[in-house]
């Protein structure tokens, strides 16, 4: 594969890769390069783990890219989720993998945080980075565990977890460190340390959040500086919330009904999350869309770019029950595999539904 085609596969629909020219270098020198993605095992997988993470993985992959899906049990447990149980985490771990590999995502490693804490040597880079940056820097860096800044009450534990989300990325070897924009404090922290200790600086490639289906949240929580980018993390979908989340193994009419409820303004196309849901979960797993209802209202109508349907809908073209109901048979066509997946393996997913989701 030449490097323009790599570039294009590595590039779309990310937010900002830091840096581009890094990206450029290593894709020109380096043949098979290390790339992770780290997920907290912490309750039912929604679209946006499963689509918008989801398609960047398979891009990455098929760009050639060794991909680590990295399934962070002990984050999990110093973050309280699901309990604190890690017999709770491993399960849901588990269940990521069943989820992944239903949605297609193949020729992938995984690795559990687990098999890095056995190892002296990942303690030894984690006392580092907590020796090479101030109390105060990793308070800051709090937010990528869905906790406030402004928190006087906290566990020692939870600033152990920027070290560790750091010396994941270095023992790891990783030439680039995939998220979403709300672990982006995560990364700096490690392309700083990097520049202190000599180490190889990663390359960090981040995805939007996708909303919750409620729309833009109203909340006083402080998660970020940036009001724009707090507003993003406030507003994304959490799978704490299920009635605004489209879990990947929603039924049929679960997924109509979630859509149908959804927050859609008229000819609004920022902060609509049904319009979001066709950007970052259709979009970047399919080539197209159709907007299907009756010929006096305009026909059946398909969508080869989302700018396109986007300045359609500006435009007053598509009512908002017509994108509500064709964004939900798009999402329910993508997501039949692994609808198919837990009808025939159902083990994982019905023990799932026991463990109770606390945060």
């Amino acid at each position: 594969m030449d490097f323009e085609r790599k570039l294009e596969l590595v590039s779309r629909n990310a937010l900002e890769i830091i840096t581009q020219d890094e990206m450029h270098s290593l894709l020109q020198l380096n043949a098979k390069p290390r790339a992770y993605w780290g997920f907290e095992s912490s309750g039912f997988m929604h679209i946006g783990l499963g689509l918008v993470c989801g398609a960047k993985i398979k891009d990455m992959v098929e760009a050639g890219f060794h991909f680590i899906i990295f399934l962070a049990d002990w984050h999990s447990w110093i973050n309280n989720k699901l309990g604190g149980k890690m017999e709770n985490i491993r399960l849901c771990g588990e269940y990521f993998k069943e989820c992944f590999t239903a949605l297609g995502i193949r020729n992938v490693e995984y690795l559990w945080a687990a098999d890095l804490c056995k190892n002296i040597d990942y303690w030894e880079k984690v006392v580092k980075i907590g020796k090479s940056a101030s109390v105060q820097r990793m308070w800051r860096a709090l937010p990528i565990m869905g906790r406030e800044m402004n928190l006087s009450d906290i566990e020692t534990a939870w600033l152990f977890y920027p070290c560790m989300q750091a010396a994941d990325i270095f023992h790891m070897t990783l030439d680039v460190a995939c998220a979403g924009m709300d672990q982006r404090k995560a990364h700096m922290l490690a392309r700083d340390v990097a520049e202190k200790l000599r180490w190889q600086k990663p390359v960090c490639l981040h995805v939007p959040l996708i909303m919750g289906l409620q729309g833009p949240a109203k909340s006083d929580k402080q998660l970020d500086e940036d009001n724009n980018l707090n507003l993003q993390i406030v507003s994304k979908m959490a799978k704490s919330k299920p009635s605004t989340c489209i879990f990947v193994h929603d039924k049929t009419e679960e997924i109509k009904a979630k859509l149908r409820n959804a927050y859609c303004p008229p000819k609004r196309t920022t902060g609509n999350p049904v319009l979001e849901a066709a950007r970052l979960a259709v979009f970047t797993n399919r080539k197209d869309m159709q907007i299907v209802r009756p010929r006096k209202y305009g026909g059946t109508q398909t969508f080869t770019d989302f700018a396109e349907l986007e300045m359609a809908y500006r435009e007053g073209k598509i009512h908002p029950l017509d994108l509500k109901n064709s964004v939900a048979e798009a999402l329910i066509s993508i997501l039949e595999p692994v609808r198919k997946h837990f009808k025939n393996h159902p083990e994982k997913l019905e023990k799932m539904k026991k463990v109770e989701i606390t945060r």
